[in-house]
């Protein structure tokens, strides 16, 4: 059996998903539009759907919608505040960003990246110098790093007033209370414990927000298609019970990340452990081993029954190195990116680093190091 250490990909329902999700499907299966009995209650339970997420998120019920990713919310988002914008399309954005950001700027807007450093922080007031360039019309900057788990100031820089920042808090959203200093966000459910297919776009009210995208007869005009009120009651219940329990799980989940650290670091020969060391995701922790293949360490630790991701390359069928290990000046290649699942355990976590050192050297013996 494999133990899981890739929820910053995807995790198990949350119990608290999977009850609400179930219960929701005799109830839920109508179009919330109608004005007949089921479609009453499916709206009744999507509208507490929104409440719910409102309450777990401190933001307005009519700030937030549901989408049916966490990419189309990144998406719809970003470039719906660059449409909005008076200034201009450009997005000034981290070197670190998540593709769906990248991907959504090459699309609709033009790029100006700013660097980070060696943890992967934006630097102090580069963002802000960039805004006040001509044409730029949004800052957008991530809550925290989906590979190496640096969290990033977004509620500490002071733009121009008409300059709205997005963030892409996919990362963290449940895991992290919200920043301050945003005008729009977007999360993912199933970072969170929710199912997948659904995605949470959060527009401040006073957001200079257009649709860039065709929009539809939908009750909320941000969102499109046929909502799935199952699966988004499922998300709202796991968020409320995700952000409840957040602090326990968070310090064990830190706890155990230290334990990595300080393991790998001292029993495994040249590596480097990477990210901020204190301001991160409590459940995710990165380190590159020298002269290791990122893609063998995945395929080696999994026949040995960890299920781990590489930030050596952007998806496993390409040899692209990481974006995001580039810009902070790390080693790109045999790199590990452990992210702890709600219950994982301290036995599971210790025997990842038992296995590690063999796995690594048995690696590099083979190309005779």
């Amino acid at each position: 059996m494999t133990t899981d250490f890739d929820s910053a990909s995807s995790g198990p329902l949350h119990p608290a998903a999977r009850e609400a999700f179930a219960a929701a499907l005799e109830q839920g299966y109508a179009d919330p539009r109608r004005l007949h009995g089921p479609g009453r209650t499916a709206r009744l339970l999507l509208e507490n759907a929104r409440a719910a997420v409102a309450e777990a998120l401190d933001v307005r019920p009519d700030e937030v919608t549901f989408t049916p990713s966490g990419t189309h919310a990144v998406h719809q988002g970003l470039l719906g505040l660059v449409r909005g914008s008076r200034r201009g399309d450009v997005v000034v954005h981290s070197a670190v960003e998540h593709s769906a950001v990248r991907h959504a700027i090459d699309w609709g807007a033009r790029s100006a990246p700013v660097g980070v450093m060696g943890d992967g922080r934006v630097y102090d007031g580069d963002l802000v110098n960039e805004a006040v360039a001509p044409e730029v019309g949004v800052v957008a900057l991530q809550t925290a790093n989906h590979e190496v788990g640096t969290v990033q100031p977004v509620g500490e820089f002071r733009l121009p007033n008409d300059i709205p920042l997005f963030t892409d808090a996919c990362a963290s959203m449940g895991r992290l209370p919200l920043p301050g200093g945003w005008a729009v966000a977007a999360g993912s459910a199933h970072k969170w414990g929710g199912p997948a297919g659904v995605g949470v776009l959060l527009v401040r009210k006073r957001a200079r927000w257009r649709n860039p995208f065709p929009v539809d007869d939908r009750i909320d005009e941000r969102t499109v298609g046929f909502e799935n009120v199952p699966a988004i009651l499922a998300a709202a219940a796991s968020l409320q019970a995700v952000v409840a329990e957040r602090d326990e799980v968070n310090a064990r989940h830190r706890r155990l990340v230290d334990v990595v650290r300080r393991r790998v670091a001292a029993e495994v020969p040249d590596v480097e452990v990477v990210g901020d060391p204190e301001q991160r995701l409590p459940h995710l922790v990165t380190f590159s081993c020298l002269y290791v293949d990122g893609e063998a360490l995945v395929s080696e630790l999994d026949r040995r029954g960890f299920g781990i991701a590489s930030g050596s390359a952007c998806t496993a069928s390409t040899l692209t190195p990481s974006h995001v290990l580039e810009a902070m000046g790390v080693l790109t290649h045999g790199n590990v990116r452990l992210s702890l699942q709600r219950d994982v355990t301290s036995a599971e976590v210790d025997a990842f680093c038992d296995v590690l050192p063999h796995v690594v050297g048995d690696i590099r013996a083979r190309v005779g190091l």
